[in-house]
């Protein structure tokens, strides 16, 4: 009697094995994402899940890996590289107990350090330090900012209380022109001495897999007469493990009005989320930007776009940062403030008209920051706008 014998391809092993694995017990979640009309080459997925926060697995049909962090408000994110155009993809889910953070955000000393993979991202500036320069008056010391901002390859692009304007911190918010109660504190002219930004607490620091950041509360004091909070601000920060090509972090921020009181802001060309770049970059000359609608600082300014580019020469090559407004914000796509000899930019608001906050709705604007070597890249700026805009969608299957 003839024994039969069969033979099996590789490839087939390797299927067979993907497919036990995938209905085994182990699977605690299954879901599908659908790419959107083009390529993304990064693509940011953040969807509502009914798991215990913590460290998974994500693995796709072709046995493809990606790490999966949940929250403790039950949202899982992940990233995928190459999301195809209309592209279905089939995700199965591991719990993975064993793996470290990748990204930490640790205190050190008047900051809150956040590093991906041993990189300095950012630091978020949580109290009063010195001044750097004796001759700055004490009004100007701020908390409450992202300050040094890095590119991958370590090179600071922002600064911090710059000579020709030392009330630039940074990546920082404040309103410039506004009416509250009758009175008119400027909170972004810190040396008028009307208003400031400070902070009320640091409510929570996180590290992950894929994602750590912070949750902190600022309030807006009006100190024209007495002492009076106007604005109650919650900062969310967010920074991803990306590739060592770019570096992604998220700013979302919700103010309310601190009394019955509302908080008018009347049209004005600045205020909001400013972006003060590398101190070397002064000058006409000194600062490259870049709309996505493909204008620049000579005719950029009081326009509108999706996002912008700053960039520069620091230590002896070009870095730069975008700045990604998502299309919730209002006023979206918002006018800007490209400054005509200063490395300053500000999606401005206001400069399309007056509008109100007050005490019966929340306000939020949400900003999307990515820095890089070397020179921008339209069309991925294009991709991650879109990205941010409209992520992948997500269908759970069980």
């Amino acid at each position: 009697m003839k024994t039969r014998r069969f033979h099996f391809s590789s490839k087939l092993i390797v299927l067979l094995t993907l497919f036990i694995s995938a209905c085994g017990q182990d699977v605690l979640l299954t879901f599908e994402t659908t790419g959107r009309d083009k390529l993304r080459p990064l693509a940011i997925v953040t969807f509502a899940v009914d798991l215990e926060s913590g460290t998974y697995t994500a693995r796709d049909h072709t046995g493809k890996r990606a790490d999966l962090q949940v929250d403790g408000d039950g949202m899982a994110t992940f990233l995928v590289t190459r999301a195809l155009p209309g592209a279905i993809t089939r995700w199965t889910v591991r719990l993975d107990q064993d793996a470290p953070p990748k990204v930490e955000a640790v205190s050190r000393g008047e900051a809150v350090l956040i590093r991906a993979d041993g990189r300095d991202i950012v630091a978020y500036r949580t109290a009063k330090g010195r001044v750097p320069r004796e001759d700055i008056p004490d009004v100007y010391n701020r908390d409450g900012y992202l300050h040094p901002v890095w590119t991958p390859s370590g090179r600071v692009v922002t600064d911090d209380y710059p000579p020709d304007h030392i009330h630039h911190h940074g990546i920082w918010a404040a309103w410039t022109n506004t009416i509250f109660q009758g009175r008119t504190p400027d909170f972004w002219n810190m040396g008028r001495a009307t208003g400031r930004v400070e902070i009320v607490a640091l409510d929570s620091v996180w590290s992950g897999i894929v994602h750590a950041g912070l949750n902190a509360r600022h309030r807006y004091v009006d100190m024209i007469h007495e002492e009076v909070t106007a604005l109650n601000e919650a900062w969310h920060v967010k920074v991803y493990r990306t590739s060592t090509d770019i570096n992604i972090l998220d700013l979302s921020l919700t103010q309310i009005a601190a009394t019955d009181s509302v908080l008018v802001l009347p049209e004005y060309r600045y205020g909001g989320v400013g972006v003060r770049g590398h101190r070397g970059w002064v000058g006409e000359e000194g600062t490259e930007f870049f709309t996505s609608e493909g204008l620049t600082r000579e005719n950029g300014h009081a326009t509108r776009a999706r996002w912008c580019h700053i960039g520069g020469i620091v230590d002896g090559e070009r870095v730069g940062i975008a700045v990604l407004s998502h299309p919730d914000n209002h006023e979206s796509p918002q006018p800007m403030r490209i400054h005509p000899t200063e490395p300053f930019f500000n999606f401005a608001p206001t400069q399309a008209g007056q509008f109100e906050i007050s005490s019966n709705e929340h306000t939020t604007w949400k900003y999307r920051f990515v820095t890089y070597d070397g020179a921008y890249d339209q069309d991925l700026l294009d991709a991650l706008w879109a990205d941010y805009a409209n992520p992948l969608t997500v269908h759970i299957i069980r």
